[in-house]
């Protein structure tokens, strides 16, 4: 541990984890963003806020490689704040030398997704399990690759949807879209 900020982001992390463990076994996570986990997600993105004001961005020579994944953790779960979760990536591609490269793809894939965009890498899934739209199938093994995400299979990459099929996927849940229109994402 490399100082008070590397516990404190490990201890946001596990609380964040805990509380969605916690309504999983309840099954109130099935049904849209629930409250309980909104408020742990919003008051973790404030709190690393705070922490970037003090520090910078925690990357991994500043608390170590477990505090920096506990600040991703953080940050991909922080989705009902769009800004937050751009700015944040940008800091994270500004010290990419200094994080994780799979932590980057993942952010930036998410922030795709909830921008109803392809993502690049494959790490978002579509309510059925499958990979939601890719920018380009024939080089996805290759940037997984490259930012240390295991590549996925023939069969994986046949089953992800065109990037056409984006509207009917957003369409099979008009909450979702709600939901993202009332948080800013569109």
């Amino acid at each position: 541990m490399k100082n008070k900020i590397s516990k404190q982001l490990l201890e946001l992390a596990d609380y964040d984890l805990s509380i969605r463990d916690k309504l999983l076994k309840e099954n109130k996570l099935a049904e849209g963003y629930h409250p309980e986990m909104e408020s742990v997600h919003r008051n973790n993105a404030q709190k690393l806020r705070e922490i970037i004001q003090e520090i910078g961005f925690p990357t991994i020579s500043k608390v170590g490689k477990e505090a920096n994944d506990a600040a991703w953790l953080i940050i991909q779960h922080s989705i009902a704040e769009p800004e937050f979760m751009k700015n944040a990536y940008q800091l994270m591609l500004e010290n990419s030398k200094d994080t994780e490269l799979k932590n980057l793809a993942y952010l930036f894939d998410r922030i795709q997704f909830f921008q109803g965009k392809p993502q690049k890498f494959g790490t978002q899934l579509n309510s059925d399990g499958t990979i939601y739209p890719v920018i380009d199938k024939n080089k996805i093994n290759e940037l997984r690759s490259k930012n240390n995400l295991p590549v996925l299979s023939n069969e994986e990459i046949d089953h992800i949807p065109p990037i056409e099929d984006i509207e009917r996927i957003e369409n099979e849940n008009p909450g979702y879209i709600l939901w993202r229109k009332k948080v800013g994402w569109v």
